[in-house]
Parts: structure tokens; C-alpha cells; sequence
């Protein structure tokens, strides 16, 4: 088996998984630190958008990432991924929203499922970076800033001249039209008079 074959064996990751260690010590010991990551899941399917410590979010997300990931490749009637989703959510009903709810707004995303964004500190205070961790499509508003309207980036100023010459040369095409509409050709008389009004022959006598 090559390995394109056992890539397929296993759900890959849509995020940066960072190499460097994590500080997440916990006084009951290991236990107690995987308890808080599965707090951490449970919280982000409930409420779809969380406030915590950078280092939380970073690799609670990971397990969130895997946890989606496997509900949409093997569906609810694959016992592994029921035993994960039963272990990762501490609340139950919460099971029915991952496979009925998360599993159909993801399953042709090509995205990350979740999304984390840094968060301002309280000042003054203890220096701890905090982030928000959210899942994509939450009914929340953006937090991110929409800068697809704004008129000073370069492909907004070049749209913008791109359509002034367009108005321009429809504007052109425009006046043409209605110039070459508007002209009226010369009436008979005004024809006759000019065929009838006398012509001065060079070194002719002026009457």
C-alpha cells in the first residue's frame, strides 16, 4: 500500500497543527488538562463561538477540527466516530447537532471548519494572549473586518476607472446616436436657392 492509499485510512487535518509545546498545566494532572480540552469541545459545538486563552483555543481546535472531520467521512453508524463524539462531548444532545446540523453545513466545504481569531487583552492585567475559536457559518456577526468595499485598495480603484471609461465610451456612443438622429437634411427650397444663387466667376464684373 503506497502512500496516497493510507492517506485515505485517516481524516487529514484542514489547519496548522504547531510543532512547539503547549503550556496547559492542570492540578489534577493529565486528567484534569483533557477534561478542560473536553470542555473546551462541548462549549464550541453548544455555542458555536468562544472566548478563551490562546494556547486552549490552539489545541482544543485540533480535536474539534478531527471530531467534524470523522463525523463527515463515516457518518453516525460508524462505531469509532460514535465512541470519539461520545468522549469529546460531555453534554449528549450535543451528538445530534454534530451529525445533523455541523455534518451538513461542512460537507462540501472546502475549509477549515473552525476559525480562530487573536483577542484584545484586559490592560492592565496578567500577559496572556486570548483568542476567539469559532465555527464557520455560526449565526453570529463577523468580527473581521469587510474590506471588500473599500474604495483605496487597487482592485477597488481599478474597477472604479474601469467603469468611468465604460460610462465614458457609452456616454460617447450616446451623443453620436442622438447628434446623427437630430440632424435634418435640407428642405427642396433651401436646395433651389443654393443651385439658383449666382456665382462670382474670377475677373467678372460685379453687378
Amino acid at each position: 500500500m503506497n502512500q496516497a492509499d493510507v492517506s485515505k485510512l485517516i481524516s487529514q487535518l484542514r489547519i496548522a497543527v504547531r510543532p512547539n509545546k503547549r503550556h496547559l498545566k492542570n492540578a489534577d494532572g493529565p486528567e484534569g488538562r483533557l477534561l478542560k480540552l473536553r470542555k473546551t469541545v462541548t462549549a464550541l459545538v453548544k455555542h458555536e463561538r468562544i472566548e478563551l486563552f490562546y494556547n486552549r483555543a490552539d489545541e482544543a481546535r485540533g480535536y474539534a477540527e478531527l471530531l467534524i472531520s470523522n463525523a463527515i467521512r463515516y457518518g453516525d453508524r460508524h462505531k469509532a466516530t460514535m465512541d470519539l463524539a461520545d468522549y469529546w462531548l460531555l453534554e449528549k444532545q450535543l451528538v445530534h447537532k454534530l451529525f445533523k446540523v455541523l455534518v451538513p453545513r461542512f460537507e462540501n466545504s472546502n475549509l477549515s471548519y473552525t476559525r480562530m481569531l487573536k483577542a484584545p487583552r484586559e490592560y492592565p492585567g496578567i500577559y496572556y494572549k486570548k483568542s476567539v475559536l469559532e465555527l464557520r457559518g455560526n449565526p453570529f456577526p463577523v468580527l473581521t473586518p469587510d474590506n471588500s468595499q473599500n474604495r483605496n485598495l487597487l482592485h477597488n480603484v481599478l474597477l472604479d476607472e474601469a467603469r468611468k471609461e465604460f460610462r465614458r465610451e457609452k456616454l460617447a456612443i450616446m451623443a453620436n446616436k442622438l447628434a446623427a438622429e437630430t440632424a435634418t437634411p435640407p428642405s427642396p427650397i433651401e436646395v433651389a436657392k443654393t443651385v439658383n444663387q449666382p456665382q462670382n466667376i474670377e475677373g467678372a464684373p460685379k453687378v
